[in-house]
């Protein structure tokens, strides 16, 4: 592990200083180490595929801020742009130009979208596209999927109930059940529960939402004969099929996440489709989208209200927009994929050379890997064992220099800044991770 020595600071006098103003010391839970223990690490700053903790430790970053980073860190277009940005006017509550030329961008490459409204936050984006899809159909009932994370907003913030196709009851406190009342929650990759759910209620269902490839049980596809059959049930009984693509969108492939069913599904293509992360290259930007028809139902058009302060922000949409255009060069996605695929190839491989179950998986630049036999399916197999070891192999790849997520349910992400020694060195790290943890 590197060390920058320029700063006295250290991590755990951060956390009780910040555990005195803000819950639990952080602003969003993960960060808080809780679920594998010790004490977070607070970034002073990052460079390529690096992050610098305070106190001057160098670590191989695999969590990008939970995917946006494809470029790696302070990427020097990327950079520019914002830079330049900054300089015209951070915020102006107008329109600008730069807002339709990141729209364009994205529309150019997802042909299921016609038209696209920019929001700040992938919750705000999947709240918005759940009360589009229900204004447009005129219908209350949404369907998600247990394991898959579409932001908190209250309607949500479920987990399944007990038996198959049963609502959910709220997984927050400060949620009524009252607000979740008309939201269903079914086993991820379960045709069964999906066909009982439309037989049972598929003239009040206004939309399924869903994450094509989940990346809050880790990383979990959706299989073809699941994606294919809740297709054609959205499509006869007239409900909307969303896509979150905030984690998978310009991450998994340049056509995000449905661009690959679309290869091997014919004619595949969701309805609404909502992306954040990548789109915004590291700022708070979002957006959703759909079809002309559907979108025509959004405020000032029509009666489905929607509205932000900061949406289209001309600093974000600069640093996505550059993002953007980046990524979209010939090779790009194919040089990525081969490098996630050769880290996760080799994790499998120490695996079976120490002895240790280990099953992986990865896209494009996405990826996740599980102490297991096989590729869980669904949320419930996920979290069936494996919490213990980890944990400890957590600790011990974060002592030797490889940030992974503080999570064993959370995917990871590989950026285009890691360079083949980094890949290297974090296969060393984890072999010897494993015959120590």
């Amino acid at each position: 592990m590197s060390t920058d020595k320029n700063n006295n600071t250290t991590n755990a006098a951060l956390f009780e200083r910040a555990q005195a103003v803000i819950p639990g010391g952080v602003n969003s839970p993960v960060r808080a180490f809780r679920a594998v223990g010790g004490t977070p690490r607070f970034i002073r700053r990052a460079e390529g595929a690096y992050m610098i903790d305070a106190e001057g430790q160098r670590y191989i970053d695999y969590i990008g801020s939970w995917g946006p980073m494809i470029l790696g860190h302070g990427h020097p277009a990327v950079l520019e742009a914002v830079q330049r940005a900054a300089t015209e006017g951070f915020s102006f509550g107008a329109p600008t130009e730069r807002e339709i030329e990141l729209v364009e961008a994205i529309i150019e490459q997802v042909p299921s979208v016609e038209q696209l409204r920019l929001v700040s936050s992938g919750t705000e984006a999947a709240m918005s596209a759940i009360r589009l899809a229900r204004g447009a159909t005129g219908r209350s009932l949404l369907v998600k999927f247990e394991g898959c994370y579409h932001g908190h907003a209250d309607a949500l913030l479920v987990k399944a109930g007990s038996g198959l196709a049963t609502f959910g009851h709220p997984t927050s406190a400060g949620v009524p059940a009252e607000v979740v009342q008309h939201t269903m929650v079914l086993e991820y990759n379960n045709l069964e529960q999906l066909e009982e759910a439309f037989a049972l209620q598929g003239t009040e269902i206004a939309c399924v939402m869903v994450e094509p490839i989940a990346g809050n049980m880790n990383f979990v596809r959706a299989s073809l004969p699941f994606m294919t059959r809740l297709r054609e049930l959205c499509t006869q009984h007239g409900a909307l099929l969303v896509f979150d693509e905030v984690m998978s969108g310009f991450r998994v492939a340049l056509g995000s996440a449905q661009s690959i069913y679309a290869k091997l599904i014919p004619g595949f293509k969701p309805d609404v489709s909502v992306f954040g992360k990548v789109i915004g290259g590291g700022m708070p930007l979002a957006a959703f989208g759909a079809s002309r028809q559907v979108m025509q139902h959004l405020a000032p058009l029509g009666p489905v209200y929607q509205a932000g302060t900061l949406s289209g922000n001309p600093v974000a949409t600069a640093c996505g927009l550059a993002t953007l255009r980046e990524i979209a060069k010939p090779g790009f996605f194919e040089a990525l994929a081969a490098k996630t695929k050769r880290l996760v190839d080799g994790l499998q491989a120490i695996g079976r050379e120490v002895g240790e179950p280990l099953a992986g998986d990865c896209e494009g630049g996405m990826f996740g890997f599980f102490f297991a036999e096989s590729l869980p399916q669904n949320y419930k197999a996920v979290m069936a064992g494996g919490t213990e070891r980890f944990n400890r192999f957590f600790h011990a790849m974060l002592d030797r220099g490889v940030y992974l997520a503080p999570a064993m349910y959370e995917a990871g992400f590989v950026s285009a800044a890691h360079s083949d020694a980094d890949i290297d060195a974090t296969l060393e790290a984890a072999r010897a991770a494993l015959r120590a943890a």
